[in-house]
């Protein structure tokens, strides 16, 4: 009596967490699933990027003490300000699945990319602030700071932009 009790527990069991983990969707933390993000979150990143020009450039840099690298710098403005948790690297940012943007339907907010190293492949990145213009941290011996996507090198080498965040 005591086994057959069992046996049905264990099958019991088996079945609530077989049917609770094919109802199980883990939350992206990036793409589609961001879209709800408040605008105001994106505002909050944009304002906050603003205050952070100036911050030197550090190649793996993560913080303000230390300084920041291009994609470091968007990882720590989206995380901080945002909550939403970005890929670390330009490439991985550029490689996935967040909404990819058109040049002329860009927002606040959006991950701008560019290649400019010679080979090819998208090798920088900076948040678009809106009116054409983008913050980034540009290279060793520079600061982060604001630059036109309509200058002649960043127009020549941009590449496309991502929307990690709801355009709202």
């Amino acid at each position: 009596m005591i086994k057959s009790f069992l046996t049905a527990v264990v099958i019991g069991l088996a079945f609530v967490v077989s049917t609770a983990s094919a109802n199980y969707q883990p939350r992206s933390t990036f793409g589609s699933s961001l879209h709800n993000v408040p605008s105001a979150s994106i505002e909050n990143v944009v304002d906050r990027a603003h205050q952070l020009l100036g911050t030197p450039y550090k190649w793996g840099g993560t913080s303000i003490d230390q300084g920041f690298d291009c994609s470091s710098l968007l990882v720590y403005l989206f995380k901080t300000q945002a909550n939403i948790q970005i890929p670390r690297t330009t490439a991985a940012m550029h490689r996935s699945t967040a909404a990819t943007i058109q040049r002329n339907a860009l927002k606040p907010g959006d991950a701008v990319f560019f290649k400019g190293n010679g080979r090819g492949r998208v090798s920088h990145v900076g948040l678009y602030i809106g009116e054409g213009k983008f913050i980034h941290s540009p290279r060793t011996g520079k600061n982060v700071r604001i630059d036109s996507l309509s200058n002649r090198y960043w127009n020549k080498h941009y590449t496309t932009a991502k929307r990690f965040h709801n355009a709202g």
